[in-house]
């Protein structure tokens, strides 16, 4: 493939640490599948310098950036305008810039899991009491992505109940709280359950839920990606469940920035999958 021309659209991730993110896999790879004019680099900026890096990074002519931990809060404040879904989450992943310098910021992360969730399990959007573990960023887009989607109520158990306590306020109707004690009982008629925490990732503890009380129709999606089978995943195959791996929402939440960055509207399927996560796959 050609190298980019001095005419090259840029864009990137920024991140402390970056080293770790996928999506320079994932945008590289739809830059090559569509003959692109194009770049996209990480970026690493630690949090003190992270307001004059996406400005320098602006003004340089940047066609925007993804943002990664810890940045997403901060980047909301940089942003001249927001969509819906950030203003809601206070939390911004994809940055667009104007050719004046000005900073659109939106969050693609509810879009992600919600598009994840039907090309996993096609159908089980649409209903039903669904089950979140975990209140942070993540489990917040995954909530407000399955109210979105008509799931109620959505019962979030966290291990700190007041982080739960305060998603749910931030979140609204249909959302309430379960003791973390209580999570397995929790699963009881829920036609969705979502592990949204680090639980079960590779180098972290496991997740301890016994799945006795899931309906064996229900689905079972894990936000977590390394391993792609999950424990979790596994327990849901031998229950009679249908099992939705992490992936999905990592590839569908970079949509929406590559097509406001470089033009073109890109498909997720086996050959990216592969693309971003060949060494996943074959630790399976």
């Amino acid at each position: 493939m050609d190298l980019p021309s001095g005419k090259a659209v840029v864009a990137g991730v920024a991140g402390w640490p970056v080293g770790h993110s996928r999506s320079p896999r994932l945008h590289g790879h739809w830059l090559r599948r569509y003959g692109i004019d194009g770049l996209y680099a990480p970026f690493p900026v630690p949090p003190e310098a992270f307001a004059t890096a996406v400005r320098g990074l602006a003004a340089a002519g940047l066609a925007g950036l993804n943002v990664t931990v810890p940045h997403k809060a901060a980047a909301c404040a940089l942003c001249d305008r927001l969509d819906g879904t950030a203003k809601r989450l206070g939390a911004a992943n994809t940055l667009i810039f104007g050719p004046d310098g000005d900073i659109e910021g939106r969050n693609t992360d509810a879009y992600g899991f919600a598009e994840a969730l039907e090309a996993g399990a096609p159908g089980a959007a649409g209903g039903g009491s669904a089950v979140v573990l975990g209140a942070g960023g993540a489990a917040r887009a995954v909530v407000l992505a399955l109210r979105t989607l008509g799931y109620g109520p959505v019962r979030i158990a966290n291990r700190t109940a007041a982080h739960a306590e305060a998603a749910a306020a931030a979140l609204g109707p249909g959302v309430e709280t379960v003791p973390w004690r209580k999570r397995a009982a929790a699963l009881a008629g829920a036609a969705l359950l979502v592990n949204a925490t680090s639980l079960g990732m590779a180098g972290q503890p496991a997740l301890d839920l016994p799945l006795d009380d899931l309906p064996p129709e229900a689905t079972v999606s894990d936000i977590v990606y390394a391993p792609l089978e999950t424990p979790l995943l596994a327990a849901a195959r031998r229950h009679g469940c249908r099992a939705v791996d992490g992936l999905g929402m990592l590839l569908h939440q970079g949509r929406p920035g590559f097509r406001a960055w470089f033009g073109v509207d890109p498909a997720v399927d086996d050959d990216l999958r592969r693309a971003v996560a060949g060494d996943l796959f074959a630790a399976e």
